[in-house]
């Protein structure tokens, strides 16, 4: 078989989630009435997916994805859907900026594989055939680091933290093989884990171990789980301080991380969250390696719809570029639209805007 390169990321790319068309929202809500069948609910999000992605491309982006529109949470849909591992209702959400989150996560109830039958590579390949080839298909899937969140590994099935580590780098090797046999060629890693080991406290974490351990841990996880990856497949990792109805979950600079993560993790891409003043400053990025990982400078929120200043876009682009190549520089928003099913604090009409402007300026500035 021939092998197809794919040249990404791209200087113009966004994280991969969508706002859900009111259309959605009423199919779910009728399907949880059994109002409208499975097959029917699917037909919807399938019409949706569709339009978005003639919409992506439309605005001039050569990655697309399917807005997640077939997921309510960015990371619980396909954890829970691993062998060895269930969704459950907490008593208490996660706590966000003055916000808690709609209560849901996963848990670990057996030995941790990969199900061959997870519905989201068979969701992938309906994706691909919609999109074809006029732009690449980019799937994005929760990194395993997710899977040491506080609460989600079983004591009683691992109590040593090497095993777990061990069967969840076989789960992911695993999965990240199915979705490059059903024709992915871009994946991506959303982290918020590694993003929260650089915060002032470690959120969502129980482990009893220090920051140090925990760095290193997470490096080894990523990087097993990369080590038998086909040689075409791009691997991209994204990592944000939470994103939840335009809300944040931590702040702190990716400083603390830089020197193991940023310099050793064996991704093709950096997608880093740089739109506020949360995220610190841009010297973290002088560790990440000369004509290495791509740069993905999330400078564009998605958290609402104001289009950001063009001359202060420029600006951080060229202070940016005093840390790391401007050759290894893309841009993005900071983050998804809709991380869950709620979305963020925008309208569509917006979203489009925004990923319109950082095509346009992507060109002005990085030449692309």
């Amino acid at each position: 078989m021939t092998k197809t390169t794919v040249q990404a990321p791209f200087k113009a790319d966004h994280v991969g989630s969508l706002l859900r068309p009111d259309s959605i929202h009423q199919a779910r809500k009728d399907y949880a009435q059994d109002k409208i069948s499975y097959a029917q609910l699917r037909e919807i999000e399938t019409e949706e997916i569709t339009r978005i992605v003639d919409k992506q491309i439309e605005v001039g982006l050569k990655a697309v994805t399917d807005g997640e529109f077939r997921r309510r949470f960015w990371h619980t849909d396909f954890l829970e859907y691993l062998n060895g591992v269930e969704g459950y209702i907490p008593d208490h959400g996660y706590k966000f900026d003055g916000i808690e989150t709609e209560r849901y996560n996963i848990r670990v109830t057996g030995k941790v594989s990969f199900n061959p039958d997870h519905p989201h590579v068979a969701d992938f390949k309906e994706f691909k055939e919609i999109v074809g080839d006029r732009a690449v298909a980019k799937q994005t899937i929760p990194s395993p680091n997710q899977l040491f969140n506080a609460g989600v590994r079983n004591l009683d099935i691992y109590p040593d933290v090497e095993e777990y580590a061990d069967d969840v780098i076989k789960a992911y090797q695993d999965a990240i093989q199915a979705f490059y046999d059903a024709g992915c060629r871009y994946l991506q890693l959303d982290d918020v884990y590694i993003a929260g080991l650089s915060a002032p406290e470690v959120p969502f974490n129980d482990s009893g171990y220090d920051r140090e351990t925990l760095i290193n841990l997470a490096l080894r996880v990523v990087n097993g789980a990369l080590e038998k990856k086909p040689e075409d497949l791009i691997v991209t990792t994204h990592l944000c301080r939470g994103n939840y109805r335009s809300k944040w979950a931590f702040e702190g600079s990716y400083a603390k991380i830089a020197p193991v993560l940023f310099a050793k993790e064996q991704v093709n891409g950096f997608f880093l969250e740089y739109d506020d003043d949360r995220s610190g400053d841009f010297e973290p990025l002088s560790h990440i390696p000369e004509n290495g990982p791509q740069v993905v400078l999330g400078l564009f929120t998605s958290k609402h719809g104001e289009l950001e200043n063009a001359d202060v876009i420029r600006e951080r682009v060229e202070e940016a570029a005093q840390h790391v190549s401007k050759d290894q520089i893309c841009l993005s928003p900071q983050c998804g639209f809709a991380s869950t099913h709620h979305g963020n604090e925008l309208t569509e009409e917006a979203q489009w805007a925004k990923l319109k402007y950082i095509v346009s300026l992507s060109e002005e500035l990085l030449g692309e």
